[in-house]
């Protein structure tokens, strides 16, 4: 993977976590780098599960859906894992 590679996957997953952050109602007591770690992970995850059933050369709106879901799933297992601690 080439820098421009890698400096992209970071900006799709700081999206991807924001967005997954605003999916879930309420206040979330995580902390913003978090919510990007959590994007980036969902992105990959996201296009893993989605990648092979690709049919578009332009945008495809299902992986997106399926990567903000899971970023918001992410976000929520955060917050909640966090806030079993204080």
């Amino acid at each position: 993977m080439e820098v421009d590679g890698i400096i992209s996957a970071l900006i799709v997953g700081a999206v991807i976590g924001i967005l997954g952050r605003l999916a879930v109602p309420g206040k979330q007591s995580i902390p913003i780098w978090l919510t990007v770690a959590i994007g980036i992970v969902a992105a990959l995850i996201g296009s893993a599960i989605v990648g092979p059933l690709r049919d578009t050369d332009g945008i495809d709106w299902i992986e997106i859906i399926v990567q903000v879901a899971l970023a918001a799933v992410g976000v929520l297992l955060a917050t909640s894992m966090r806030s079993k601690r204080t």
